[in-house]
């Protein structure tokens, strides 16, 4: 074969390639869509094995069987979970009651903003009506029940309420997968360690246990990071005058476990609540404000040390994956994507010393 022809065949197998990895891509991100019922929870079960799989392996040197240890384990965490529900309870409900007033405040205070803009532009269109010659047309009026706070918060609660019962299906199939994960011990990592490619150093089984220490490690130091700043949140809150300053630092702890998305969600609702809550300009910039540079110094300062050398991935990459994880999946696919990111690194460097995938998500 001469060069030309060469070079020509080997241009359609790499365009054959790229367009095989293309049509790949949209069937498995289909797939994870539509099979989000069955890939979520399995996720998430994977995710806290991990977490959990320490203590099991302390208890087994006492000679107690993993299924009682593993059960151990989940009525711990269960009872944990019910607890903290119990205490957030008279907050939360608080919260609600008073979401509506607080957007009807803050609604009647962007019509204050937008009635001056709304007058200059009616002057405006009126003396181009003069200088052309033409009539103004009357401005209809909008309905006084229609901006009414009822009618917007009715919507949102029943969406709310209406995904109450696929969230606990999803928390239930999670359990029991946590659960059965457990108790055969090992199983899963010598079975997954037994059909991976033979890496490049030491065995299967090393590998398979270096990513789950990984992705233990992402969630240790991700909850007491967002824990930490939770408890700066409330205490500053606190000074600032914010309501419900407690439940302002519980739903830091909650979305910072969501990289870049948790922090924008946070200040979209603190400068909600603030333009609601208070007067003056600097009064309501000052939460937004204290939030952004607590969480700046978190960013920059304290996670890269807390994290180290081996959870440090591209930005690039833990952004698109945290967007794609939403889009897939939701808030359950943006707190899994970057701890299965990361595991997914180790196991490519493990595998293949120049593996293009581990050097594109390192940092």
């Amino acid at each position: 074969m001469s060069p030309p022809d060469a070079r020509a065949e080997a241009g359609v197998t790499g365009r054959r390639s790229v367009s095989l990895v293309i049509i790949a891509s949209v069937v498995a991100g289909a797939a994870l869509y539509f099979a989000q019922e069955i890939f979520v929870p399995i996720a998430l079960g994977l995710l806290f094995t991990a977490l959990f799989r320490p203590i099991v392996s302390a208890l087994s040197r006492f000679n107690i069987p993993a299924p009682v240890t593993a059960t151990l384990v989940v009525v711990g965490v269960l009872a944990m979970f019910g607890g903290s529900i119990w205490l957030l309870a008279g907050p939360v409900k608080q919260w609600v009651s008073e979401a509506p007033q607080t957007l009807a405040a803050a609604r009647g205070k962007l019509d204050k903003i937008r009635r001056p803009i709304k007058q200059v532009s009616q002057a405006v269109g009126k003396a181009q009506k003069e200088v052309t010659g033409g009539t103004e047309k009357p401005t209809p009026e909008a309905a006084p029940g229609a901006t009414g706070s009822s009618a917007s918060i009715s919507p949102f609660l029943g969406r709310v309420f209406a995904s109450t019962t696929g969230i606990l299906g999803t928390l239930l199939q999670t359990i029991v997968i946590v659960f059965l994960l457990l108790a055969t011990g090992d199983l899963f990592s010598r079975k997954l360690g037994a059909v991976m490619p033979k890496p490049v150093k030491g065995t299967a089984r090393d590998a398979v246990d270096e990513a789950e220490g990984v992705m233990r490690r992402y969630l240790v130091v991700t909850v007491l990071i967002a824990a930490g700043q939770g408890v700066v949140i409330a205490l500053l809150f606190m000074l600032l005058g914010m309501p419900s300053p407690i439940l302002w630092g519980v739903l830091t702890l909650v979305l910072e476990c969501i990289p870049y998305l948790g922090a924008l969600i946070m200040v979209a609702a603190i400068t909600v609540t603030a333009f609601a809550s208070f007067e003056g300009i600097g009064q309501i910039l000052m939460p937004p404000l204290a939030y952004i540079t607590v969480s700046t110094i978190q960013n920059n300062l304290i996670s890269p040390f807390a994290y180290g050398s081996g959870l440090r991935l591209n930005a690039v990459a833990v952004l698109l994956v945290v967007l794609a994880g939403w889009f897939l999946w939701g808030p359950a696919g943006a707190f899994v994507a970057v701890p299965l990111l990361a595991g997914v690194k180790i196991l490519a460097e493990r595998t293949d010393r120049n593996s293009t995938l581990a050097t594109v998500l390192d940092e």
